[in-house]
Order: C-alpha cells, then structure tokens, then sequence
C-alpha cells in the first residue's frame, strides 16, 4: 500500500483543471427545456363549422344553362346558334344582367387556338358573367 505524495517542489498551488465541469451546464438546459414545454400551448384539432339551425330550405330551382361552343375556325355558338362578337357580347351583358345568373359553360374543340377561347372568356369577365365553367376537358387529357 502506497500513498501518492506530491513532490517535494515547495509548490502549494493545486493543479489546473482543463476539463469543464459540464453539469451546471446540463441542469440549465433541462430548466428552460422544461419552461419551454410548460409555455407552448396545447394544439386544438377542431375545425369550428357554421352549420344552419332549423329546418332545410326548400330545393332550390335548377339553374339555367347556356353553352357556348368554339369550334376550331374560332366561330362562337351560342346554344348551337353561331352569333358574331356583337351579339356574344349583348348576349353576355344580357345574361350578367340577371338577378339569378345562368351558368355559362364553355366548350371549346380540341384543336381550336387559344386566344379565340381567351377572348370569349375575357368578354365574359369583362361583362361581369360570374358563373363560367370549362366543359368538355376530358378531350385535352390524350
């Protein structure tokens, strides 16, 4: 059995120590850790409805439909009668004009250029026709 003494260099100062002492550090971050845990708050996963009270309204009439058709020359039909910009045009005012709009679906050719599509639509949008739908998409998916 030994003992370690120091040498005997007269030297009363006790060693450095090089390593940091790493606990005070670790209890800091499992203080705020825990804050943090503490201050989020809790996530509701509810989606809030407005659903009607009282009885159902009576089914509603169903809407008026107009087709407008572009073949691929670029000629407008309006429920299959062919009318030039002029007419389109009073027709779409006339139709923007209603207290109840029709819907307005359009049809256009797989083979017709965009801008004759473009300016019906614009028309429309100009003339203020809110309910405008494409028909017939599915011939674009080939």
């Amino acid at each position: 059995m030994g003992m370690q003494i120091g040498s005997g260099g007269g030297s009363a100062d006790p060693e450095v120590m090089i390593e940091m002492n790493m606990t005070p550090l670790i209890d800091v971050m499992l203080v705020l850790i825990i804050m943090l845990i503490i201050t989020i708050p809790i996530q509701n996963h509810a989606v809030n409805l407005n659903l009607p009270t009282g009885p159902t309204p009576p089914p509603t009439a169903p809407p008026v439909v107009v087709d407008i058709d572009v073949d691929f020359d670029g000629t407008v039909a309006w429920n299959g009668t062919t009318v030039n910009s002029a007419e389109l045009e009073a027709k779409l005012t006339e139709a923007a004009s209603q207290k109840d709009q029709p819907e307005v679906h359009l049809r256009p050719v797989a083979v017709v250029p965009y801008k004759s599509v473009a300016a019906v639509m614009a028309a429309a949008q100009r003339l203020g026709v809110t309910k405008i739908g494409m028909v017939g998409n599915e011939q674009f998916l080939k």
